[in-house]
């Protein structure tokens, strides 16, 4: 038998981890289209979907971006949307309903296959949690008709404190805390995040940054949000701390998080976001 791939295992991991958490990040984040949910709107715009056009939404997650679909394209339009996660396709679909139109897949991204061909390919989100985003984008452009459109959204890799507080503090208590494999920023600045498109043999890349906000309310909010929603993989190695490494590790974070805190004593964020439109 086989030994198991680096990158099976870790897209395993990730759909398992987000079949635990999809409820959670649904209602705290995509339903509201809070902080960098934000980035829903611009990303539509710039997409230049229209009324009759064919759309597969990659990696829908939770259907945020599927459900603004459904008005963009009309009842004329199609629109296709595949997850890995079934905990997440469950939950969009229950929210966005039951258009004729749309068509919820569970499928793995780099092996997916349609006989039909898309006017455009939307994904928020998800291009960093792919092991092998090359062979992701390069199914995407057989995907996608002659002069078709992709337009993707990712984190940006120096301005998403939100992350960077905590995940900075615990990895000196746990350097391993995060997999290595993949790196979960690499397309974070206008530069990589164009050369990976460039590389998948797309054309007329355009690469936008948009800045938004995201309180969490206080430090403790933050702080007490973040243990009580910890995946299991994560919750496993933060639970080895001792309780003063705990202790310390607050702290720790307190102090990063002081420069974003207001005079009220809530927490304001800035979060980037990097949206990227191209053609077949």
């Amino acid at each position: 038998m086989k030994k198991e791939s680096k990158g099976t295992k870790y897209k395993q991991r990730t759909i398992s981890v987000w079949n635990e958490v999809a409820p959670f990040y649904h209602k705290r984040w995509a339903k509201n289209e809070v902080g960098p949910f934000g980035v829903t709107k611009k990303l539509l715009e710039l997409s230049k979907i229209k009324k009759s056009d064919t759309v597969l939404d990659l990696a829908c997650g939770t259907g945020l971006v599927t459900k603004k679909l459904i008005r963009k394209v009309g009842s004329k339009g199609q629109i296709y949307a595949i997850d890995s996660s079934e905990s997440a396709l469950k939950i969009a679909k229950k929210w966005t309903g039951d258009a004729k139109n749309l068509h919820f897949i569970r499928a793995d991204a780099e092996k997916v296959q349609f006989e039909t061909k898309f006017d455009a390919i939307t994904c928020q989100y998800a291009l960093f949690f792919f092991p092998n985003e090359q062979k992701v984008l390069k199914n995407m452009k057989k995907l996608l008709k002659k002069d078709g459109t992709i337009t993707l959204a990712v984190h940006g890799k120096y301005n998403v404190p939100y992350f960077d507080c905590i995940l900075e503090s615990v990895k000196k208590f746990i350097p391993d805390y995060l997999p290595k494999y993949p790196e979960m920023d690499r397309f974070g600045t206008k530069e990589t995040f164009a050369d990976a498109i460039k590389k998948a043999g797309f054309k007329k890349i355009v690469v936008k940054k948009f800045v938004f906000k995201y309180s969490p309310g206080t430090f403790s909010d933050y702080w007490n949000n973040y243990k009580k929603h910890l995946s299991k993989p994560l919750r496993e190695k933060f639970d080895s701390l001792t309780k003063f490494q705990k202790a310390n590790l607050r702290e720790m974070i307190k102090d990063k998080t002081l420069e974003y805190t207001k005079k009220n004593g809530k927490i304001a964020f800035p979060w980037e976001v990097l949206v990227l439109t191209a053609k077949n």
